[in-house]
């Protein structure tokens, strides 16, 4: 019976191997942060190692990303992170979308909620782990950027629209 049961566990192992999801790589970058907003280097370089998996159209997958169940975990874990912050798609949305985006991101980071400890736990994302002062240029960024939408745009384009 044991030995049935074990069988039947691995091939269904075997079988889902062969059903995998859609990756994250259409890397198109046309309405990409970079076109509007400035990203100094130093800036760009943290958001490639710890935010661009999940938060743009490029994911860069590990090895485990072709073993299921992990690639499924992976899947959703990218389809969530782009729901609520997407790089590659953020001048796309409206003015006071992208303002309030930049105020989630600071926010984040600021509270240590990003990158999430799912994506750095056993050290698989070392580089992904922000130091104070990665945070912190992080933050200064968001609050540069979030003052020259202010100094440019009227204010009410920059606020939610009143519901009525």
């Amino acid at each position: 019976m044991l030995k049935k049961i074990i069988f039947a566990l691995i091939a269904i192992f075997i079988i889902i191997q062969f059903i995998r999801p859609e990756k994250n790589i259409s890397g198109n970058e046309t309405f990409a942060i970079q076109t509007k907003y400035n990203i100094p280097n130093d800036v760009e370089n943290i958001f490639q190692s710890s935010c661009y998996d999940c938060h743009s159209n490029t994911t860069k997958y590990p090895w485990y990303s072709n073993v299921q169940p992990a690639a499924w975990f992976l899947a959703d874990h990218v389809k969530d992170g782009k729901k609520h912050l997407n790089f590659s798609e953020f001048t796309n949305m409206p003015l006071f979308v992208q303002n309030h985006k930049l105020e989630e991101t600071k926010e984040m980071v600021e509270e240590k909620e990003m990158p999430l400890p799912s994506y750095t736990y056993f050290g698989l994302h070392p580089e992904a782990n922000l130091t104070d002062a990665q945070r912190q240029k992080i933050i200064d960024w968001a609050d540069s950027q979030m003052n020259y939408l202010k100094q440019t745009y009227p204010a009410d384009s920059l606020a939610f629209p009143k519901r009525e």
